[in-house]
Protein backbone atom coordinates (compact mmCIF):
# COMPACT_ATOMS: atom_id res chain seq x y z
CA UNK A 1 0.00 0.00 0.00
CA UNK A 2 1.46 3.00 -1.20
CA UNK A 3 1.37 5.87 1.44
CA UNK A 4 3.28 9.77 2.06
CA UNK A 5 3.94 11.35 5.60
CA UNK A 6 3.78 14.79 5.36
CA UNK A 7 2.99 17.23 8.51
CA UNK A 8 1.30 21.39 9.01
CA UNK A 9 3.26 22.64 12.02
CA UNK A 10 4.63 19.49 13.17
CA UNK A 11 0.93 17.89 13.10
CA UNK A 12 1.56 14.80 11.31
CA UNK A 13 0.23 12.55 8.81
CA UNK A 14 -0.09 9.30 7.02
CA UNK A 15 -1.56 9.90 3.38
CA UNK A 16 -3.13 7.03 1.75
CA UNK A 17 -3.73 7.48 -2.17
CA UNK A 18 -7.07 5.78 -2.69
CA UNK A 19 -8.38 7.96 -6.28
CA UNK A 20 -10.60 5.31 -7.10
CA UNK A 21 -11.64 3.86 -3.59
CA UNK A 22 -9.82 0.54 -4.41
CA UNK A 23 -6.61 0.79 -3.24
CA UNK A 24 -6.90 0.95 0.41
CA UNK A 25 -9.59 -1.21 1.12
CA UNK A 26 -10.99 -1.76 4.69
CA UNK A 27 -9.77 1.41 6.40
CA UNK A 28 -10.17 -0.37 9.88
CA UNK A 29 -9.40 0.90 13.24
CA UNK A 30 -6.87 -1.31 13.65
CA UNK A 31 -4.68 -0.73 10.92
CA UNK A 32 -5.33 3.11 11.33
CA UNK A 33 -3.70 2.90 14.96
CA UNK A 34 -1.23 0.06 12.92
CA UNK A 35 -0.09 2.68 11.11
CA UNK A 36 0.07 5.80 13.33
CA UNK A 37 2.54 3.41 15.65
CA UNK A 38 5.42 5.81 16.76
CA UNK A 39 7.20 2.54 17.10
CA UNK A 40 5.86 -0.17 14.99
CA UNK A 41 4.44 1.60 12.45
CA UNK A 42 4.80 4.98 10.14
CA UNK A 43 3.87 7.00 12.73
CA UNK A 44 1.25 10.45 12.61
CA UNK A 45 -1.46 11.89 14.58
CA UNK A 46 -3.88 10.78 12.25
CA UNK A 47 -4.43 8.99 8.82
CA UNK A 48 -5.59 11.29 5.81
CA UNK A 49 -6.70 8.51 2.69
CA UNK A 50 -6.95 10.60 -0.36
CA UNK A 51 -10.29 9.92 -2.21
CA UNK A 52 -12.10 11.04 -5.10
CA UNK A 53 -15.99 12.47 -3.89
CA UNK A 54 -17.42 9.83 -6.58
CA UNK A 55 -15.42 6.80 -6.10
CA UNK A 56 -16.71 7.06 -2.06
CA UNK A 57 -19.79 6.08 -0.72
CA UNK A 58 -19.31 7.88 3.09
CA UNK A 59 -22.60 9.85 3.18
CA UNK A 60 -20.23 13.35 3.55
CA UNK A 61 -18.56 12.55 0.16
CA UNK A 62 -21.52 11.73 -1.46
CA UNK A 63 -22.71 15.16 0.12
CA UNK A 64 -19.57 16.84 -1.55
CA UNK A 65 -19.93 16.03 -4.86
CA UNK A 66 -20.85 18.80 -7.03
CA UNK A 67 -18.81 20.84 -5.18
CA UNK A 68 -15.56 19.41 -4.23
CA UNK A 69 -14.03 16.28 -6.15
CA UNK A 70 -11.73 15.22 -3.80
CA UNK A 71 -12.34 14.16 -0.07
CA UNK A 72 -10.62 13.76 2.77
CA UNK A 73 -11.18 10.62 5.12
CA UNK A 74 -9.78 11.46 7.97
CA UNK A 75 -8.91 9.14 10.90
CA UNK A 76 -7.81 10.22 14.23
CA UNK A 77 -4.70 8.05 15.62
CA UNK A 78 -6.99 5.49 17.68
CA UNK A 79 -8.84 4.68 14.33
CA UNK A 80 -11.78 6.99 14.96
CA UNK A 81 -13.38 9.50 12.30
CA UNK A 82 -13.24 13.25 12.87
CA UNK A 83 -15.24 15.82 11.33
CA UNK A 84 -12.11 17.47 10.36
CA UNK A 85 -8.73 18.49 10.92
CA UNK A 86 -7.15 22.29 9.82
CA UNK A 87 -3.53 20.82 9.72
CA UNK A 88 -4.38 17.51 7.85
CA UNK A 89 -6.51 19.35 5.45
CA UNK A 90 -3.54 21.67 4.10
CA UNK A 91 -1.23 18.64 3.70
CA UNK A 92 -3.53 17.11 1.65
CA UNK A 93 -4.45 19.80 -0.19
CA UNK A 94 -0.10 19.82 -0.56
CA UNK A 95 -0.31 16.37 -1.64
CA UNK A 96 -2.97 17.04 -4.45
CA UNK A 97 -0.70 20.05 -5.92
CA UNK A 98 2.49 17.99 -6.01
CA UNK A 99 0.75 14.41 -7.06
CA UNK A 100 -2.54 14.90 -8.79
CA UNK A 101 -2.06 17.67 -10.88
CA UNK A 102 -4.02 20.54 -8.92
CA UNK A 103 -3.63 23.89 -10.06
CA UNK A 104 -1.79 25.60 -7.11
CA UNK A 105 -3.03 29.13 -8.69
CA UNK A 106 -6.66 28.37 -8.22
CA UNK A 107 -8.96 28.02 -4.94
CA UNK A 108 -8.94 24.31 -4.48
CA UNK A 109 -12.43 22.86 -2.58
CA UNK A 110 -12.00 19.68 -0.61
CA UNK A 111 -14.74 17.50 0.79
CA UNK A 112 -14.84 16.42 4.46
CA UNK A 113 -17.07 15.12 7.09
CA UNK A 114 -17.02 18.93 8.27
CA UNK A 115 -18.53 20.29 4.99
CA UNK A 116 -16.66 21.56 2.20
CA UNK A 117 -13.40 23.63 2.82
CA UNK A 118 -11.40 25.59 0.54
CA UNK A 119 -7.93 26.27 -0.06
CA UNK A 120 -5.68 28.80 -1.84
CA UNK A 121 -2.02 28.62 -2.09
CA UNK A 122 1.05 30.81 -1.67
CA UNK A 123 4.47 29.77 -1.83
CA UNK A 124 5.33 27.37 1.53
CA UNK A 125 2.01 28.48 2.85
CA UNK A 126 -1.47 27.19 2.43
CA UNK A 127 -4.79 28.62 4.13
CA UNK A 128 -7.70 27.32 4.17
CA UNK A 129 -11.47 28.67 4.77
CA UNK A 130 -12.87 27.01 7.89
CA UNK A 131 -16.21 28.16 8.01
CA UNK A 132 -18.74 29.99 10.76
CA UNK A 133 -17.33 29.40 13.90
CA UNK A 134 -19.80 28.47 16.96
CA UNK A 135 -19.54 29.17 20.79
CA UNK A 136 -22.13 26.86 22.61
CA UNK A 137 -21.11 28.57 25.41
CA UNK A 138 -19.29 28.04 29.02
CA UNK A 139 -17.68 24.61 30.73
CA UNK A 140 -15.34 23.48 32.86
CA UNK A 141 -11.94 21.40 32.07
CA UNK A 142 -9.25 19.77 34.70
CA UNK A 143 -6.19 17.49 34.92
CA UNK A 144 -5.31 16.27 38.28
CA UNK A 145 -6.76 18.44 41.01
CA UNK A 146 -6.63 21.58 39.30
CA UNK A 147 -9.80 22.82 36.86
CA UNK A 148 -10.06 26.08 34.91
CA UNK A 149 -13.48 27.63 33.00
CA UNK A 150 -13.02 27.00 29.41
CA UNK A 151 -14.71 28.26 26.02
CA UNK A 152 -16.87 25.83 24.22
CA UNK A 153 -16.92 26.28 20.81
CA UNK A 154 -17.21 24.34 17.54
CA UNK A 155 -15.42 24.19 14.37
CA UNK A 156 -17.45 21.58 13.23
CA UNK A 157 -15.63 19.39 15.99
CA UNK A 158 -15.69 19.92 19.81
CA UNK A 159 -13.15 22.33 21.51
CA UNK A 160 -13.05 23.38 25.14
CA UNK A 161 -10.36 26.44 25.24
CA UNK A 162 -9.03 27.16 28.61
CA UNK A 163 -6.63 30.34 29.48
CA UNK A 164 -3.60 29.67 31.98
CA UNK A 165 -1.32 31.09 33.77
CA UNK A 166 1.71 29.02 32.14
CA UNK A 167 1.40 26.03 29.81
CA UNK A 168 3.09 23.90 32.13
CA UNK A 169 0.18 23.93 34.32
CA UNK A 170 -1.41 21.26 31.67
CA UNK A 171 1.26 18.81 33.28
CA UNK A 172 2.30 16.12 30.84
CA UNK A 173 -1.10 15.48 28.91
CA UNK A 174 -0.90 11.74 29.09
CA UNK A 175 -4.24 11.16 29.69
CA UNK A 176 -7.44 13.67 28.36
CA UNK A 177 -8.01 16.13 30.68
CA UNK A 178 -11.23 15.99 32.70
CA UNK A 179 -14.59 17.40 31.10
CA UNK A 180 -18.27 16.99 31.23
CA UNK A 181 -19.26 13.71 30.04
CA UNK A 182 -22.75 14.59 29.06
CA UNK A 183 -21.65 17.87 27.00
CA UNK A 184 -19.20 15.79 24.89
CA UNK A 185 -20.38 12.68 24.39
CA UNK A 186 -18.09 11.67 21.53
CA UNK A 187 -15.02 13.34 23.34
CA UNK A 188 -13.57 17.00 23.22
CA UNK A 189 -10.11 19.16 21.82
CA UNK A 190 -8.78 20.42 25.26
CA UNK A 191 -6.78 23.59 24.59
CA UNK A 192 -4.69 25.35 26.95
CA UNK A 193 -3.58 28.89 26.25
CA UNK A 194 -2.00 31.97 27.20
CA UNK A 195 -1.05 35.35 25.99
CA UNK A 196 1.91 36.59 24.40
CA UNK A 197 1.14 39.61 23.93
CA UNK A 198 -0.71 41.97 21.54
CA UNK A 199 -3.32 39.96 19.36
CA UNK A 200 -0.79 36.73 19.46
CA UNK A 201 -1.12 33.15 22.20
CA UNK A 202 0.43 30.02 22.29
CA UNK A 203 -1.47 26.90 23.49
CA UNK A 204 -1.15 23.42 24.12
CA UNK A 205 -4.05 20.85 22.84
CA UNK A 206 -4.99 17.59 23.86
CA UNK A 207 -6.83 16.24 20.51
CA UNK A 208 -9.06 13.53 21.06
CA UNK A 209 -8.29 10.48 19.84
CA UNK A 210 -4.79 11.07 19.20
CA UNK A 211 -3.42 12.33 22.80
CA UNK A 212 -1.06 15.15 23.07
CA UNK A 213 0.10 16.87 19.42
CA UNK A 214 2.44 19.44 18.36
CA UNK A 215 -0.63 21.58 16.45
CA UNK A 216 -4.26 21.65 15.92
CA UNK A 217 -5.66 23.56 13.23
CA UNK A 218 -9.03 23.64 14.36
CA UNK A 219 -7.76 23.86 17.94
CA UNK A 220 -5.95 27.72 16.91
CA UNK A 221 -8.99 28.33 15.27
CA UNK A 222 -11.28 27.93 18.83
CA UNK A 223 -8.41 29.77 20.57
CA UNK A 224 -8.19 32.28 18.32
CA UNK A 225 -11.88 33.13 18.77
CA UNK A 226 -11.86 32.66 22.35
CA UNK A 227 -8.71 35.24 22.60
CA UNK A 228 -10.64 37.69 20.20
CA UNK A 229 -14.27 37.48 22.11
CA UNK A 230 -12.49 37.57 25.56
CA UNK A 231 -10.18 41.07 23.89
CA UNK A 232 -13.52 42.64 22.56
CA UNK A 233 -12.19 42.08 18.76
CA UNK A 234 -14.27 41.60 16.19
CA UNK A 235 -14.27 40.06 12.72
CA UNK A 236 -11.36 41.61 10.77
CA UNK A 237 -9.30 40.43 12.77
CA UNK A 238 -5.95 38.45 12.67
CA UNK A 239 -4.08 36.53 15.77
CA UNK A 240 -0.80 34.91 16.02
CA UNK A 241 -1.08 31.65 17.11
CA UNK A 242 2.02 29.77 18.54
CA UNK A 243 1.96 26.11 18.47
CA UNK A 244 4.43 23.40 19.89
CA UNK A 245 5.17 22.67 16.16
CA UNK A 246 5.67 26.39 14.97
CA UNK A 247 3.28 29.13 13.76
CA UNK A 248 -0.10 29.73 12.72
CA UNK A 249 -2.36 32.79 11.47
CA UNK A 250 -6.03 32.72 11.78
CA UNK A 251 -7.98 35.64 10.51
CA UNK A 252 -11.90 36.02 11.90
CA UNK A 253 -12.94 37.36 8.24
CA UNK A 254 -15.31 40.28 8.17
CA UNK A 255 -17.62 37.50 6.65
CA UNK A 256 -17.91 35.94 10.09
CA UNK A 257 -15.55 32.35 8.87
CA UNK A 258 -11.61 31.67 10.21
CA UNK A 259 -9.11 31.42 7.61
CA UNK A 260 -6.24 29.59 8.96
CA UNK A 261 -2.63 29.81 7.44
CA UNK A 262 0.38 28.13 7.96
CA UNK A 263 2.84 25.63 6.39
CA UNK A 264 1.85 21.87 4.77
CA UNK A 265 4.63 19.91 3.62
CA UNK A 266 5.68 16.41 2.37
CA UNK A 267 8.37 14.41 4.07
CA UNK A 268 8.77 11.39 2.65
CA UNK A 269 7.11 8.49 0.32
CA UNK A 270 7.23 4.41 0.29
CA UNK A 271 4.98 1.51 0.26
CA UNK A 272 3.58 -0.12 3.53
CA UNK A 273 4.09 -3.85 3.84
CA UNK A 274 3.67 -5.00 7.49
Amino acid sequence: MRFLKGHGTENDFVLLPDADGTAVGDLDAALVARLCDRRAGLGGDGVLRVVRTDAYDDPAAVAARGEAAWFMDYRNADGSTSEMCGNGVRVFGRYLVEHEGVDPSRPLPVGTRGGTKVLTFEGDLVSVDMGEPAVLGETKVAVGDRSWPATHVSMGNPHAVAFVDDLADAGPLLDPPGHDAGEYPAGVNVEFVVRRGEAHVAMRVHERGSGETRSCGTGACAVMLAAALADGAGPGTTYRVDVPGGRLDVTWTVEGRMVLTGPAVLVAEGEWTA
